[in-house]
């Protein structure tokens, strides 16, 4: 993958909505994602169910309004709120799904699939995922081989925000390996009385972002799809190697604001504050949406807030994913006619031209997108070619992978808190995996 160097310009929306819906615009039966025509589902009313609030949710109904126009249905918009199982849960048991879900874990499309609460991709959906999207993303949505979901929206997991500032007081440039991060970066900024880290330890995703970036380096994507399956044991010695690797940062107290107890101890988003408002530390690390927390904590994307790309660990820089894919739970006419629209390049380039998105569909440019940043962002995906991986955390069991206290997240918030022995970390993560 090519090395980039990143200045992060913000995401402004630009493009009016005329000119986005124009950009949607499809003739009847032209395609995957066609929307099946003008006014051929007038009178359908469907209803869709995200995670998504303000801004996020605007422009995402700005798609909505464009499938509308195009179909002549009608789409209602509700919000899951962010326990996305919390709302379905009992709308499945009273028989009252929404048309279309958006769920922020395929580990959900499998638990769903098993549950009988999904209903496959057909016809104009099916083709729209099979032409779009390349082979891994098209997995990630199916289970046993047959095809519910279609990643909308993506989330870039592999970059680290750093204040300017600091690095032109200490005199470092951004890092292109994990040695040069730790034994250069970081030292040098430690050295100059700047904290090199604000950690977001009490928000245990953010620590299995940590892991997840060191392992598909250091291991490879085989590996990684490898542990995803549990096909092998988190007692492997790459798990192992990968903990070690963690423990060059998070054993060093002096690396991180707080120390090891101020860094399990400290949520996201008040490690962005730490960074961008408090000026406690030098850098944090997450995804592309640091941008919208740095600049409520007053600092100006692109200007004092930059970032680069997760040093590479072993041979490349890595890759990783997070996002929410579209799964329809009726065979409601109309269903499959908004599955295949949210799965075109046309509907997906309106979102992008909106800002605060990106896509992995192979049909969107990056050049689709409003602002240098999230261009630059949108390229290391398409470059990244069959190596990007999703989020692995995300596509285990939620018991596992995602839940508050348990599983992952609380036995690297335990290893953060003490790093000491990373043979018994993996076998906590063994034993966690082997129950869920």
């Amino acid at each position: 993958m090519p090395e980039h160097t990143w200045r992060a310009r913000g995401t402004v929306a630009v493009a009016a909505v005329g000119a986005l819906l124009a950009a949607t615009a499809c003739s009847p039966g032209s395609g995957p994602g066609g929307g099946g025509g003008d006014g051929d589902l007038s009178g359908v009313e469907l209803k869709v169910a995200a995670k998504w609030t303000g801004v996020e949710q605007e422009n995402f109904e700005e798609v909505l309004a464009a499938f509308e126009q195009e179909t002549g249905a009608s789409v209602a918009y509700e919000s899951t709120g962010e326990d996305t199982g919390a709302y379905l849960g009992p709308k499945l048991e009273a028989n009252e799904p929404p048309d279309v879900a958006i769920l922020p874990q395929p580990g959900l499309v499998q638990e769903y699939a098993d549950q009988d609460a999904l209903v496959p991709l057909e016809g104009d959906a099916a083709a729209a995922l099979e032409e779009n999207y390349t082979d891994y993303w098209k997995e990630l949505g199916s289970v046993d081989g047959e095809a519910y979901g279609i990643l909308l929206k993506a989330a870039h997991k592999s970059i680290i925000w750093y204040r300017p500032d600091a690095f032109d007081e200490a005199g470092v440039e951004e890092p292109e390996t994990w040695d040069d991060l730790t034994g250069e970066t970081a030292a040098t900024l430690s050295d100059a009385g700047i904290t090199p880290f604000s950690m977001c330890g009490a928000s245990g995703w953010t620590l299995t972002d940590w892991f997840e970036n060191v392992y598909l380096s250091e291991a490879g994507p085989e590996k990684y799809d490898q542990l995803v399956a549990h096909e092998i044991p988190w007692t492997d010695d790459s798990v192992v190697q990968s903990l070690e690797v963690l423990a060059e940062v998070w054993g060093e107290e002096d690396l991180m604001a707080g120390g090891n107890d101020g860094a399990v101890q400290t949520d996201f988003p008040t490690c962005v504050t730490d960074v961008y408002g408090q000026d406690d530390a030098a850098m944090v690390f997450e995804a592309d949406f640091v941008a919208a927390s740095a600049e409520e904590a007053g600092a100006t994307v692109g200007e004092d807030a930059l970032a680069f790309p997760f040093p590479a660990v072993g041979e490349a820089q890595p890759v990783v994913v997070g996002g929410d894919i579209a799964v329809g739970m009726t065979e409601n006419e109309g269903v499959q006619e908004l599955l295949a629209f949210l799965a075109s390049p046309e509907a997906q380039t309106t979102w992008a031209g909106l800002g605060g998105y990106l896509s992995a569909n192979s049909g969107v440019s990056a050049d689709a997108y409003a602002d240098e940043f999230t261009q630059q962002l949108a390229q290391t995906i398409l470059d990244a070619g069959d190596d990007v991986r999703y989020d692995l955390s995300d596509q285990v069991p939620s018991q596992f992978g995602a839940t508050e206290g348990k599983g992952m997240w609380s036995i690297l918030q335990d290893f953060l808190r003490d790093p000491a022995d990373p043979e018994a970390t993996a076998e906590d993560l063994e034993a966690a995996a082997s129950e869920s």
